[in-house]
C-alpha cells in the first residue's frame, strides 16, 4: 500500500512538471479590466509564466473551498461540542448518584456491586 501511495505521489509530481515546462511561457497578468484601470487610475499588471498562473489559480481554489466547507460544518461541530458537555454533565451525575447509593454502606461491597 506503501508503494502505490509513493508511485501515485510520483505520478502526479511528474505530472505537475510536465504542465510547468509546457506552460512556461510568460503572460501579463492585469487585476483590473482596462476600462475599469482607466477609471481608478490604477492599472496593476504583473509579468509571469502562464504555469504559475494556472498553479496560483488551483491554490486560491483549494482555500476558497477549504473556507467554505469549515463554514459550512460550524453547525455541526457546535453540535457536536454541545453533545460533549451533554454527555460529560450526565457522566458526573451518574458517579455522584453510585456514590449516593453507596453512601454509609461497607466500601469492598460497594466496589464489588460497582463492578457488576
Amino acid at each position: 500500500m506503501r508503494y502505490i501511495r509513493y508511485a501515485s505521489i510520483a505520478i502526479f509530481a511528474i505530472a505537475l512538471v510536465l504542465i510547468a515546462l509546457a506552460n512556461r511561457a510568460p503572460v501579463t497578468l492585469r487585476v483590473l479590466p482596462d476600462e475599469m484601470a482607466g477609471l481608478a487610475a490604477l492599472n496593476p499588471t504583473y509579468e509571469m509564466p502562464l504555469f504559475l498562473v494556472i498553479f496560483l489559480g488551483i491554490l486560491a481554489g483549494l482555500i476558497v473551498g477549504f473556507i467554505w466547507e469549515w463554514i459550512r460544518e460550524a453547525g455541526e461541530r457546535a453540535a457536536a461540542a454541545r453533545q460533549a458537555r451533554e454527555l460529560a454533565s450526565l457522566r458526573a451525575e451518574v458517579k455522584r448518584l453510585k456514590g449516593e447509593k453507596h453512601q454509609g454502606k461497607d466500601e469492598v461491597l460497594a466496589l464489588l456491586e460497582q463492578a457488576s
